[in-house]
């Protein structure tokens, strides 16, 4: 291919430009094939969530300092919803965990949670969150809260009154279904008298807070359509357009109709995190929901854990995003060719000025919020290709991305490897012979069962040398990575006890699906040992959790793949000829495609991004479906 740069653009204008605010765009007109909720959110919400770096903790003057940023930088590139994220109703609850030993609960007499005065102290004085959503409005932006499903556990055991009812939530709840990774609710049973009654006095409540994004928590994995349709009710009751987003996931594909019908989005992965692993997955993950967007419904490939993460995180540390910056794009391109919901997980005053160049890049936004019909072209190995179209002006994007990796020594090739470890199975002893080996690996990798919950223990882990043990925490690794939050000895990956069974253990080591842990073996030592296990911080969720096991004594790494390679798509396979003009929406550059084929160079865990506009004298062709090249 010829492909001669003519001109940098330092500004994209015209139809690039993503226009006013999508506060200030006219909204889509119902119809009676369209229901109304479905015009609320017509392109995907563009905002701000507070979970990635506050976690349970967040306060209202750091709610309004990443308000106040966003108006001043994101609001004119189409940024608008703020969402504070759980527990807001918890005066003392902790950083990197949840208070589950004393919260301080803060109830109405209705049984329904209001903020807490201490960290929200505008919120006093039974002003709930009415204060604070004005705030927001007054600068043209829009409220959301999270919440968990059901009815308040405290609102049963005091037996408080359903508003507009003779019953009280002891009424309408059952323990059966209870989320299992925190206690705060009980199921409601959606065929009881008092259950709509209820969520309709929630979002009675809500409605006259301003509120204008809800994100319901432990509500569609499992999938629970009873209370789903029992919330859009409550919703389209209020008359006001609050937008529904529904966590976590994976929602079941087969409730994919169901959950268009009653909500505007819906998680399609677990939590996500600054992880390679995790956003490896997100290419077969978007694949099989893209069928399923639509304007009003959009599949939620979760939020963006960039920028500076964890300042008081459910989990992990204070830190800048642990992406590089290849994979940073290679995020953004893949959540806009897929038109997820663009929630921005870091502290937004943080932000250094490449994570605002993410955010406000005009042309990328615009495919996020404008184009149609974006699917997987191919996928040949780790190379991938997407595409999508311009309504507008018949461009088409072009997303190519190389996630090609470093690939693991084969399993057979380990000293000794587990079993499948699982929440059934959850733990094996370990015992291998070094044979003179100058290097340990402690490896641990994915289950396959499309969970991320695989957080793993080494516990009680020794060198030994004749009848001398060498703890390995009285060593130093050369290196440790983990597929998710960070190696740490003497502690679960998630921060709490070393915990496997019923047994909790001092020394060990904490990691998380894919992990390497590399020691030099001190010399004479002739064995290690260990009990490696399933963390109970996920053996205790829902579903999932796990994982292999294995120790190496050699590198558990093949030789790495090239860092560039070149990525070939034929342009009658785009329905394109030469002479299409490809403009890299990353970079601004544009060049004139003068062969039969694009085919750029993309660094591994990277992503390119075209627009493609074909000769102004040239006749589009239709593009040739599974075109092998």
């Amino acid at each position: 291919m010829s492909f001669r740069f003519t001109s940098l653009v330092a500004a994209l204008a015209g139809g690039l430009l993503l226009g006013a605010p999508a506060a200030a765009q006219q909204r889509t007109k119902p119809t009676a094939l369209t229901p109304a909720f479905r015009t609320w959110a017509a392109t995907p919400p563009l905002g701000w969530n507070s979970w990635d770096c506050y976690g349970p903790t967040v306060t209202e003057a750091e709610t309004k300092a990443n308000a106040d940023y966003m108006a001043r930088y994101l609001r004119p590139f189409g940024w608008e919803y703020v969402v504070v994220d759980i527990r807001w109703y918890v005066g003392n609850d902790t950083a990197h965990g949840y208070n589950e030993e004393n919260p301080d609960w803060n109830l109405d007499q209705y049984g329904r949670f209001v903020p807490a005065p201490n960290r929200f102290p505008s919120a006093a004085g039974g002003q709930g969150f009415k204060p604070l959503a004005d705030y927001l409005h007054s600068k043209g932006l829009k409220f959301g809260i999270h919440i968990m499903r059901g009815v308040p556990v405290q609102a049963v055991l005091r037996q408080l009154p359903i508003k507009g009812t003779q019953l009280t939530a002891a009424d309408i709840y059952s323990k059966e279904g209870q989320c299992q990774w925190l206690r705060d609710m009980y199921t409601v049973v959606a065929d009881r008298p008092g259950a709509q009654e209820y969520y309709n006095s929630l979002f009675e409540l809500y409605a006259s807070w301003g509120l204008d994004f809800v994100k319901v928590d432990d509500l569609s994995e499992p999938y629970h359509a009873a209370e789903i349709e029992l919330i859009r009710k409550a919703i389209d009751r209020t008359g006001r357009p609050i937008v529904l987003s529904m966590s976590p996931g994976e929602t079941p594909i087969a409730n994919a109709p169901h959950a268009q019908q009653h909500a505007n989005m819906w998680r399609t992965v677990g939590d996500f995190w600054d992880s390679w692993d995790q956003l490896k997955e997100h290419f077969a993950v978007c694949q099989r929901w893209a069928p399923y967007s639509r304007p009003g419904n959009w599949p939620d490939a979760d939020m963006l854990p960039l920028g500076r993460l964890g300042i008081r995180a459910e989990r992990g540390d204070d830190r800048m995003t642990r992406f590089t910056r290849d994979e940073q794009r290679t995020l953004m391109t893949l959540w806009s060719m897929a038109r997820s919901p663009l929630m921005f997980g870091g502290d937004l005053p943080s932000n250094d000025p490449f994570t605002l160049s993410l955010l406000t890049n005009r042309a990328v936004l615009q495919v996020n919020q404008r184009s149609t019909g974006g699917r997987q072209l191919w996928r040949r190995g780790d190379l991938v290709a997407w595409t999508a179209h311009d309504p507008a002006s018949g461009d088409q994007y072009l997303a190519l991305f190389n996630a090609q990796d470093q690939q693991p020594a084969p399993a057979s090739a380990a000293a000794w490897r587990s079993e499948p470890i699982t929440r059934q199975h959850p733990q094996q002893e370990v015992n291998v012979q070094l044979n003179g080996a100058k290097k340990l690996y402690l490896v641990v990798r994915d289950g396959g069962d499309g969970s991320a919950w695989d957080h793993a223990d080494w516990l009680n882990p020794q060198m030994h040398r004749g009848t001398e043990a060498l703890p390995l925490s009285g060593l130093t690794w050369q290196q440790a990575t983990a597929g998710w939050g960070k190696v740490s000895p003497g502690k679960s990956v998630s921060g709490g006890p070393l915990r496997v069974g019923e047994q909790t253990y001092v020394d060990g080591i904490g990691t998380h699906a894919s992990s390497i842990i590399e020691y030099d073996v001190p010399a004479g030592c002739t064995r290690f040992t260990a009990t490696v296990g399933l963390d109970r911080a996920a053996a205790g969720q829902n579903t999932g959790g796990t994982f292999q096991a294995l120790v190496f004594t050699q590198n558990p790494m093949l030789p790495p793949p090239a860092d560039s390679v070149r990525i070939s798509v034929a342009l009658q396979e785009l329905g394109l000829l030469a002479g299409t003009t490809a403009t890299d929406l990353w970079s601004g550059q544009s060049a004139v495609v003068k062969g039969a084929e694009l085919a750029p160079y993309v660094r591994r865990h990277g992503a390119v991004l075209y627009r493609l506009s074909a000769p102004k004298s040239a006749p589009r062709k239709t593009p040739v479906t599974g075109a092998k090249l």
